[in-house]
């Protein structure tokens, strides 16, 4: 912390920006969690200024973490060529020239030491208003296949920040020397879970494996009925903790309704688990999930077996490219396609059960991947480049 000084850092001001999807938000709002605990121990604190699109996630997450927000104008532009999205691109090529005005005008206003960028649209703006008014400018990918805001902003930006060592190869030849890999920022509740509490809040059997399985926090509906048919088989062998969305909830609790008596009480459906997370993440022998940026970061970040079902329609492929990826690494089991069904689901499930050394495997290879210090090393980014601005 000397390199930086106490009393510079009582000045550092800082523009956080991006969002549109909980994917870019919440690795920029733990980030921020980051940096305010670092600079408190030395009696400092950040002035922070969050930018974003005033209806977007990022502008509810910075009013409850009491962050000032200022909304900007943007535009998307969209690659397909239906005429529906041909005429909103029409719409949006007016809007991005004013949201960058509106971004210049924000940066030549805040004159802060540092501009931190997540991702989505709404960073381009303030991301080119950082280079044109050389505020030293971080950008920061959370998936393996760099989004398209973020393959624009890289030419420009001072420092990338990287979540897989893959992704150098999606960089321009020659923003790869600006380049880091940090991982992706992640809650540090998440790797503080107790599996006993985990067990105990559900009154769950230590004896018995336990299985997690979440869609996210809306749940996923393919994932939600190839557990369906697999229930009453995977039951006999396991236990289960299963987040489904509030959509699916009805819907899977019939289902938890027709099981054999005798199997019921080892299934528990929720549409959402809140604080218990951590812990029974900490519990389970496997989990079965999504593979968005966020959930690779943490199952990694923890060393968790896991047995990936990538979201078919994500932007850009990158959850199949990440869940692909990882289990190429044998850092993970994929179930894609074809193989997405009730009794690929079950005879996977029911191999890595009667299995613990593969489940060691996978974990450890998995943790191999993990950078549960992500975000302090973002951290120890920005007041690196804001260093020199003070």
């Amino acid at each position: 912390m000397s390199v930086y000084g106490t009393q510079r850092l009582r000045g550092l001001r800082m523009i956080v920006t991006g969002g549109g999807t909980g994917g870019h938000t919440y690795p920029a709002l733990t980030t921020v969690n980051a940096l305010q605990t670092r600079l408190a121990e030395t009696g400092a604190a950040p002035e922070l200024l969050w930018v974003g699109v005033a209806e977007g996630l990022e502008a509810k997450i910075a009013v409850r973490n009491h962050i000032p927000f200022k909304a900007v104008t943007t535009g998307k532009l969209r690659r397909s060529v239906s005429p529906r999205d041909l005429g909103r691109n029409f719409v949006d090529a007016f809007r991005i020239p004013l949201g960058i005005l509106q971004a210049a005008f924000t940066v030549a206003r805040t004159r802060p030491a540092v501009v931190l960028s997540t991702g989505g649209f709404v960073s381009v703006p303030i991301g080119l208003a950082a280079a044109l008014f050389r505020v030293p400018y971080l950008m920061h990918e959370q998936t393996l296949s760099l989004g398209l805001a973020n393959r624009i902003l890289a030419r420009v930006a001072t420092r990338i920040l990287l979540s897989h060592e893959a992704s150098l190869e999606h960089l321009p030849p020659k923003a790869r020397a600006r380049a880091v890999v940090t991982g992706n920022p992640i809650r540090p509740a998440v790797l503080t879970g107790d599996a006993a509490k985990g067990l105990a809040a559900f009154g769950l059997d230590p004896a018995v494996p336990l299985v997690l399985v979440t869609g996210g926090a809306a749940g996923a509906q393919q994932i939600n009925r190839m557990l369906s048919g697999a229930l009453p088989d995977l039951l006999q062998h396991c236990q289960i903790v299963h987040q489904c969305g509030s959509l699916s909830l009805a819907e899977m609790q019939q289902v938890a309704a027709g099981l054999p008596p005798h199997l019921a009480h080892r299934y528990h459906v929720l549409d959402f688990i809140h604080d218990e997370l951590p812990d029974l993440l900490a519990a389970a022998a496997v989990v079965v999930a999504r593979s968005g940026a966020g959930t690779v970061a943490e199952l990694t970040a923890l060393g968790k077996a896991c047995v990936l079902v990538p979201y078919p329609h994500a932007a850009g492929d990158e959850q199949r490219i990440t869940a692909r990826h990882l289990s190429q690494q044998d850092a993970a089991v994929m179930l894609d396609g074809a193989e997405a069904t009730p009794e690929h689901l079950r005879d996977t499930l029911n191999l890595l059960l009667a299995d613990p050394q593969r489940r060691e495997t996978l974990a450890r290879n998995a943790a191999g991947h993990g950078k549960p210090a992500a975000a302090d090393q973002v951290v120890t980014e920005i007041l690196t480049a804001a260093a020199g601005a003070l």
